[in-house]
């Protein structure tokens, strides 16, 4: 008979991150951002740790990420990036950024990244135009979530076949599980209709992982 033990998230992820080794440039981050007022914007560690591994996993050279804030994210990628790596980031907000810009030079990586400071949309058409047909090899998409099908649908031509898109707060703190009735804000109802039209789309192989506040992955067939 096989047991199943029901693992205590809070629990698992303080042990998680008591015995993983985390660049300084990192822990850094981590502790500013848990004094910011916004902090909660943070992705998980236990997201970046899976996607970073992805990352060396796929042979990642060239990221794109929608949503930057602070940049921990951006940073753990940009470590994990060969030499020659390049990360295109989209954000609108000069505040958030000038941070990361910050962190990233203290990282040494600022020379891998292209900053785009304008509506994510925008840049990813633009990068369509610029010859980015089937360029990344992996995008993080964390940002206003009521865009969030479109910002899978213009990144989707961008990505390589085998590449994988990663979307972040796909589970919403449970509210996507909750009767419709007891949120009706636009980006939830967005959520639900990319979470249940996902799974089913061709396109892509699709999981959904219990980390963080849900984070689903895509592989570009």
């Amino acid at each position: 008979m096989t047991v199943h033990y029901q693992i205590d998230n809070e629990v698992f992820t303080h042990y998680i991150k008591k015995i993983s080794p985390t660049h300084q440039v990192l822990a850094t981050i981590l502790d500013y951002n848990s004094h910011h007022p916004k902090g909660g914007m943070m992705i998980d560690p236990m997201q970046m740790q899976v996607l970073t591994w992805l990352a060396r996993l796929v042979d990642a050279k060239y990221y794109l990420e929608i949503g930057v804030f602070t940049g921990y994210s951006s940073t753990a990628m940009g470590l994990c990036l060969p030499s020659d790596g390049q990360l295109h980031l989209c954000d609108i907000s000069v505040t958030y950024t000038d941070i990361a810009r910050k962190f990233w030079c203290d990282a040494g990586i600022e020379n891998k990244i292209q900053l785009y400071l304008q509506p994510a949309l925008i840049t990813l058409r633009e990068l369509l135009k610029d010859g980015k047909h089937n360029f990344f090899d992996l995008v993080l998409i964390d940002a206003d979530k009521a865009l969030l099908i479109d910002y899978v649908e213009n990144s989707y031509p961008l990505v390589r076949q085998g590449g994988i898109i990663a979307i972040d707060n796909t589970y919403q703190k449970g509210k996507v599980a909750a009767s419709a009735e007891t949120d009706d804000s636009i980006s939830l109802q967005v959520i639900r209709r990319f979470n249940k039209s996902i799974m089913n789309d061709n396109r892509f192989s699709s999981v959904m992982l219990p980390l963080g506040d849900g984070l689903t992955l895509l592989m570009k067939k």
